[in-house]
């Protein structure tokens, strides 16, 4: 099993609809800032990054902004932007810009991961809750503890998204079809797919997920910024359970109202 195909997989299979728009939001980017294709033609990857990565290689570049601002930020905790997960970032801004294009699911899955741990920062920045410890998946791993943790990451982000899929009670025979059928499409290998399929017939379970984030205002953040990226939050039953989802991982009024907002969202 790999989790961050898993987590890239679930991303293109299922995600709310606003969700591309929602990433564009932290990325500092609308649909009308976005380059054209005749710009987009001639871009590589850095250049996408751009002002992310602080080189202002093109004005061109939807980077920049808060998310830009956190990099700097995290870069001088850990040595430079070099040992940042910019790469996850940079497939997944290519992806946002470029339509949704397929992109490999591991490089998503890692820059969906780079993304919720920047929101999780500047999240824990704004309310005074910052821990000076790196929110996982916003540093590129050295070691193989540090890869382990962002695994283990990346399970309860793909947990969160499943779990809040199930919120208004409404994953049916179609729409499990739909998932699935999603994930063939974004070439999921086969046991990665089961993995997914097993989950989403379980029930519900937000006290694990409550639990696995005890103590840990980083993650927390993440798995609440995650479950925005999953669902509308359009319904009754969407809006109680962000609401009892946020209660029950100890998140602030700050930190939920800041992760909100870089999602582009109103006040839930």
């Amino acid at each position: 099993m790999n989790i961050m195909d898993i987590l890239g997989g679930l991303m293109q299979a299922k995600t709310a609809p606003s969700a591309t728009r929602r990433m564009q939001n932290v990325f500092g980017a609308d649909g009308a800032s976005l380059p054209s294709d005749d710009q987009k033609s001639g871009l590589g990857l850095e250049d996408l990054l751009g002002d992310l990565l602080g080189a202002g290689k093109t004005s061109a570049s939807a980077g920049g902004g808060m998310l830009g601002q956190i990099l700097d930020q995290a870069a001088s905790a850990v040595g430079g932007k070099k040992n940042l997960a910019v790469g996850g970032l940079s497939v997944l801004m290519g992806s946002l810009i470029g339509g949704g294009k397929s992109a490999a699911t591991g490089a998503l899955g890692g820059g969906l991961m780079a993304l919720l741990a920047s929101m999780a920062m500047n999240a824990m920045q704004n309310s005074g809750k910052n821990t000076g410890q790196l929110p996982v998946g916003l540093k590129a791993p050295e070691t193989e503890e540090e890869q382990h943790d962002l695994e283990n990451g990346a399970e309860l982000v793909v947990a969160a998204m499943i779990n809040a899929a199930k919120a208004d009670g409404r994953i049916d025979k179609d729409e499990y079809r739909l998932i699935t059928g999603k994930l063939q499409k974004a070439g999921l290998q086969q046991d990665d797919m089961y993995y997914i399929m097993e989950e989403l017939q379980k029930p519900m379970n937000t006290e694990g997920l409550v639990r696995a984030a005890k103590n840990n205002p980083g993650l927390a953040a993440q798995i609440y910024a995650a479950t925005l990226m999953a669902i509308e939050v359009d319904t009754p039953a969407e809006k109680t359970y962000v609401e009892e989802l946020a209660s029950g991982l100890g998140l602030s009024n700050d930190m939920v109202r800041t992760i909100e907002q870089m999602a582009g969202m109103q006040q839930i």
